[in-house]
């Protein structure tokens, strides 16, 4: 890390560069520092038994005290999900836009929160004080509500962070993305833009959300029973899209998931859905025919406790399904939940239903910008620098190609914990915090990174080994090793193995006893080794190993 002067003003993302999730961004100017956003990324299959990946704070928490507030850019978990598990280590005001905050208060309601989080609605183009930061929100469109982008005002120059956008001419809710304010903020002089790129790789316009209600609608017209239909349940656009669909097809709309009744009692909070019919209760499912019935489900990312995962699996308590049935994923795939996807899709195609995704049909459209909006997002703009962000690496670099095919002077490609420092209208790397992912286990944060966590994966692909050693004061073996393995290898190869660890444990012991080891090894690293290298030589595995050194005195023996 390189040492901040007061007045450097400096980017620096803890969490989002390189990645798409897990959003945390830091500003800082004039000593004090800014964050906008704070969210979450979902494990992978090196990550068994975690639920939630969470940015590692300390670079921030050692400066907690001249950290001024969190800005939330929208309610999606990427961006304010960590905040039930991390603003204590912060306890600083929270500010976002009237949907981002109602849906957090739910969150947090949910999350069983015994603290009291100051949060505060902030309004579209309006200049609020932040310490040294004079901050105004843009409206921008996105597949949730009141999503902003943040002009960041400073001596040293504008920057415009727009957190996820896209450019919608008919966006369902809510309105286009305020083009004007762009522009005149291009007017202006923008020094930087630090911004989206999800979609960099994608040649063309993202489609309307209107396209994905115009096939939503032709799907439903064309499916002769029961239609259930799963989405992101933070997607208030398309609930309306899929709402309208039923509604033009006369079927009545059924809510099946906690998450999508918190969304929309969020959205009516603020005005949005308020033309709509009352749902069917999922106790009375059954009352309704089926040819005139569409479900809105939870579970578009094949999440195992959500309500299609458990609809597929005939696990369901109201909802069930039939041959000849449609399912709609109304949804992109999330890369990382290919496998908890087809698990759900074999489960619905053994049941004979039809099943739709955005392969089929046009029954989605992505919430990000592609190349013909980010293209138009420059030209209103006009930075000086640009800095993608939002993104993996060929995320990243397929942005910063488009920025300097659209005339910006410099593009610069961070990583997370990177310190991005601007001077006199450039910008430049100048030092690197720490950065490192958490989770949440037993009711704790906790590294991804610590002993028990590794040890945990290295059961899940090693398997273990456990074995008992006794031996008399002396340091002599009093009686052959028991030894059993579990996850190590088939019933068949244990028994070999077994024998084979016994009799090396055996020697290495007696050698030991004979001629003590001379890097000073306890027995039980001696045994340790030994099992482990037996394993990773026949098995080509490094087993967790638990070697129990039993000590008996000669008065123990004799009796």
């Amino acid at each position: 890390m390189t040492d901040i002067q007061k007045n450097d003003l400096i980017f620096l993302p803890l969490g989002g560069s390189g990645e798409i999730g897990m959003n945390a961004n830091l500003y800082h100017y004039q000593g004090r520092w800014l964050m906008i956003d704070l969210g979450i990324s979902f494990p992978d299959d090196t990550m068994p038994g975690v639920d939630v990946v969470l940015p590692d704070l300390r670079f921030i928490e050692e400066r907690a005290d001249k950290l001024e507030a969190i800005i939330l850019t929208h309610a999606h978990e990427d961006h304010f999900g960590a905040i039930p598990y991390l603003w204590e280590r912060l306890q600083v005001p929270v500010y976002g836009t009237a949907f981002t905050l109602a849906l957090l208060r739910r969150k947090l309601s949910e999350a069983r929160l015994d603290v009291h989080i100051p949060m505060h609605e902030i309004e579209y183009n309006i200049d609020y004080s932040f310490g040294p930061f004079s901050v105004e929100l843009v409206s921008m469109t996105h597949s949730i509500p009141d999503p902003a982008a943040l002009i960041l005002r400073t001596p040293e120059g504008i920057i415009l962070h727009t957190g996820d956008w896209k450019f919608d001419p008919t966006p369902m809710l809510g309105d286009d993305g305020d083009k004007a304010r762009l522009r005149a903020l291009g007017d202006e002089g923008v020094m930087a833009l630090i911004g989206d790129s999800t979609n960099a790789m994608v040649a063309g316009h993202t489609p309307s959300e209107a396209v994905a209600c115009a096939g939503l609608t032709e799907q439903i017209a064309k499916a002769e029973h029961m239609v259930a239909v799963t989405c992101f349940a933070s997607n208030v656009a398309r609930l309306e899209s899929i709402i309208t669909a039923a509604r033009a097809n006369n079927r009545s709309v059924c809510i099946a998931g906690r998450a999508l009744n918190r969304t929309i009692s969020a959205a009516k909070e603020v005005g949005y859905l308020q033309d709509i019919p009352d749902f069917v209760p999922e106790s009375e499912v059954d009352l309704i025919p089926r040819e005139n019935l569409v479900v809105i489900c939870t579970g578009s990312q094949g999440e195992a406790r959500a309500a299609m995962a458990r609809i597929a699996q005939g696990m369901h308590e109201q909802i069930s399904l039939n041959t000849g049935d449609t399912v709609i994923f109304s949804s992109r795939q999330i890369p990382g939940n290919e496998q908890a996807i087809g698990r759900v899709h074999d489960a619905l195609l053994r049941q004979k239903v039809h099943l739709i995704t955005d392969e089929d049909a046009n029954v989605h459209v992505s919430g990000h910008p592609s190349r013909d909006e980010l293209t138009e997002m420059y030209s209103l703009v006009r930075p000086a620098i640009a800095i993608p962000v939002h993104g993996t690496a060929r995320h990243l670099m397929a942005h910063a190609e488009l920025a300097t095919n659209c005339q910006v002077s410099q593009t610069l490609i961070p990583e997370n914990g990177d310190m991005v420092k601007f001077t006199a209208g450039r910008a430049e790397l100048c030092g690197q915090a720490h950065t490192g992912l958490l989770t949440h286990e037993g009711g704790e944060i906790v590294d991804l990174e610590s002993e028990f966590l590794r040890s945990r994966r290295r059961m899940l692909w090693n398997g273990t080994v456990t074995i008992s050693v006794v031996l008399s004061a002396s340091g002599d073996l009093i009686m052959a090793p028991q030894i059993s393995q579990s996850g190590l290898c088939s019933e068949q190869q244990a028994d070999e193995f077994i024998a084979d660890a016994s009799l090396a444990v055996e020697e290495a012991l007696i050698q030991n006893y004979e001629q003590p080891d001379a890097h000073g090894r306890t027995a039980e690293q001696i045994v340790t080794s030994k099992v482990r290298s037996l394993a990773k030589q026949r098995f080509r595995l490094r087993p967790t190993v638990h070697a129990h050194i039993l000590q008996a005195s000669d008065e123990e023996l004799r009796a």
